[in-house]
């Protein structure tokens, strides 16, 4: 059995009962999908040893159907060498994050690298859509769906921000180390590939 298998049933009672809650109409099956939502919380909280209230405020916070969040990243190069930032604890990712719900995929990515790396972009290919658990360690409580999109810069230049202190270019045999929970070499060498192939047509997990 695989060691992450219960975390796989939580995240599966959480969004069986977050579905239920949607759409349920009787007081009494109300309580069973939120007593299911409960289960799912205090196995996170066991296993994470994370107070189950902290759960509930992270895990169980959602109403209306369950859905995977959306995470874009920006894949920016100038002379073979792709752009990284560094964040606060020492890694370096991506441009990107969490795309807001008042923005498209397009705008939110020209958003985020404007915020962590100064610079202006414009997108000229998605190169992969990812289920972020296929890919990335650790596995997150809730579904994720990564989109990575290659763009080139239009101006702009860097200022250290609340995100990032500092961006570089890197070729692909010097990358950095990696804040894995965000980008691994996995996917900043599929974004090299993007880049050299011309006819590359976007992956799709």
């Amino acid at each position: 059995m695989s060691d992450n298998k219960w975390l796989e049933w939580a995240v599966e009672l959480q969004a069986i009962a977050q579905n239920g809650l949607c759409y349920v109409r009787d007081c009494y099956d109300k309580e069973r999908y939120e007593r299911i939502r409960e289960i799912s919380a205090e196995m996170i909280s066991i296993h994470s040893e994370i107070r189950v209230e902290k759960v509930k405020d992270l895990f169980c916070n959602e109403t209306g159907y369950q859905t995977p969040k959306l995470d874009s990243r920006a894949a920016v190069f100038k002379d073979d060498k792709i752009l990284l930032v560094k964040e606060n604890n020492g890694t370096w990712s991506l441009p990107g994050g969490w795309v807001d719900v008042d923005l498209s995929v397009k705008e939110n990515i020209i958003k985020e690298v404007k915020e962590e790396a100064g610079l202006d972009v414009q997108i000229d290919k998605v190169i992969a859509v990812q289920d972020r658990e296929k890919h990335n360690l650790p596995v997150y409580a809730h579904k994720v769906c990564k989109i990575f999109l290659q763009c080139s810069v239009l101006g702009g230049s860097f200022r250290e921000n609340l995100e990032t202190i500092e961006s570089r270019y890197f070729s692909q045999d010097e990358l950095p180390l990696l804040a894995e929970e965000k980008n691994n070499t996995e996917q900043i060498n599929m974004c090299f590939q993007a880049y050299y192939d011309q006819e590359w047509k976007t992956l799709l997990d």
